[in-house]
Formats: structure tokens, sequence, C-alpha cells
């Protein structure tokens, strides 16, 4: 009996069967499929794993991966870089304070205070904090402002004239972890992304500065037309140099950590027009 009835499964495998559609009306044969049962369980393996696939890859590479439950949005993603950064610098504040704590009680002892650059190894967290967030921070902010101005970008009393007509291509692809603001002396945006991303140039010209800073790390400037100057800093690498011309979206650098003055990995990405530093959000999509 199990051999007859091996026999009549490897039959029923084997033999053709018929699908088809007609008009209910005229009786006129619409569709037909012929295949053997073999093929028919084959094919609907087949259709089952691409199906899989297509949901997998749809998932995976499209904004639909934002609706599985536990997945973070944009909005909440960039909220999560930027309580990062504001408890990166609580804590740095935290620090500073315990080390002007040191001194006062140092003071009051008729000890002589710790110096910034002194400090012993216990207290080699807080020198450092000074260092980057204190006297220095100020100095150094001082300095790349003379420095922009040695670079004719000129002053901020000039009026903006618009820009239109213009594609600027996204300089890399993140999210902006703080944003432009005159009025906290950020005239510039910050885009938290991989270390390694690339960066792109946002629109045609000429690279007219390319180096190291100890502040800002790896820096590139780029000339545009229309007036326009854009800078990049923070940067792991450099893909171009002084004097070379560049398109939009041409591979300029690549993203990083480099300067005293970067607390993660990021681009700190800059626009200025006509000497005047303009928000970038309001003419890229980022």
């Amino acid at each position: 009996m199990p051999r007859i009835k091996k026999e009549k499964k490897k039959k029923s495998l084997r033999s053709k069967y018929r699908f088809s559609i007609f008009n209910d009306t005229s009786h006129e044969e619409l569709f037909v499929l012929r295949a053997n049962g073999l093929s028919m369980i084959l094919s609907i393996c087949l259709a089952i794993i691409f199906i899989i696939g297509a949901v997998t890859v749809l998932i995976s590479y499209t904004p639909l991966r934002e609706f599985i439950p536990g997945y973070p949005n944009a909005q909440t993603r960039r909220a999560i870089v930027q309580n990062a950064i504001k408890a990166d610098s609580l804590e740095q504040v935290v620090k500073l304070w315990d080390y002007h704590l040191s001194n006062i009680q140092r003071v009051i002892k008729g000890e002589k205070p710790i110096d910034n650059i002194e400090l012993t190894t216990s207290s080699d967290t807080s020198a450092t904090t000074l260092k980057r967030i204190g006297i220095k921070e100020d100095s150094l902010l001082r300095e790349e402002v003379s420095r922009q101005e040695l670079f004719s970008l000129g002053s901020k009393n000039k009026s903006i004239e618009q820009i239109e007509g213009l594609h600027f291509f996204p300089p890399v692809k993140g999210v902006v972890s703080d944003g432009f603001n005159l009025a906290t002396n950020h005239p510039y945006i910050d885009i938290a992304a991989p270390k390694n991303s690339v960066v792109s140039a946002v629109l045609d010209g000429t690279v007219i500065s390319g180096g190291w800073n100890d502040e800002t790390g790896f820096t590139i400037q780029i000339q545009h037309s229309n007036d326009l100057i854009s800078i990049y800093k923070h940067n792991s690498k450099l893909l171009k140099k002084t004097g070379d011309i560049v398109k939009a979206g041409s591979a300029i650098a690549l993203v990083g950590d480099s300067g005293n003055l970067s607390t993660g990995s990021h681009l700190h990405f800059e626009l200025w027009h006509k000497g005047v530093a303009i928000d970038p959000a309001k003419h890229i999509k980022f």
C-alpha cells in the first residue's frame, strides 16, 4: 500500500493541469495556463520568495520602514542627536564648575589655585574641558571670525540678494543637529553623519582653500559663481586640493571628527553670499 501511494503522488506531480478563465456570457476562453504539478509548486515557491524579497527591499530602503513599531522616524532621530549634543555640553559645563569649585576651595585653604595647564592627572578631564569650552574657545572663535574676514567675506551689513535659479546639491546625507542662528553666533549648520560619509560640492566651483586647521581639522572652501562661497569643516580626509575645479555633487571630502572644536562625527557647513552668511536650509533640502 505505501508503494502504491508513492506512485500515485509521483503520478500526480507529473500529471498536466490546465487553468482557464472563460467569459461567463460568451464562454470565450480569456486566459489559459498549462503546467504539471511540480511546475506549479516551483512557481508558487518562487512567487513567495519574490514577494518576501520585494517587501524586504521596500521596508529597508524606503520611508515605509518608519511605520515599523519601534523604528525612529526622522524627527525622533534628530531629537536623539540634539539631546546627545546637549547632554555633552551639560557634562562639560558641570566639569568646568567642578574645576572652579576646586580652585575656590584651594583659595579658602590658602593654597595656590590650579592653572588650567597645570592640572594633575586627577583633574585632566576638567583641564581638557576648560581648554575646549572656556578661555580658549573664546579666543578661537575670535580667530575664526578674523580668518573669515581675511577671505574678503565682508561685512554683515550688506544686503543679501535673492539667489534664484540655482540648484544646490546636498553636501552630505545626514541629520541637521544644530541649525543656522545668527542670534547665538552660529552662522552655519552642523549635519550629523556617519564617519567617512562622502561630502559633495553643493555647486560647480573652484577650490580656493584646502588643508588642515588645529581647530576645524581638515577644511575645504569652494568659490562658486554668483559670489557664493561654501565651506566644509571637520572632515577626516580631503579629496580635492586648492585650485581644483569641481562639479556639483562631486566628492570633495569624507565626514570626520577632526579639529579641537569638533565633538562628534559631523559636517560643519557654511554658505556665504557676497560676504554675508546665509541659512543653507533655505536653499538646500537636507
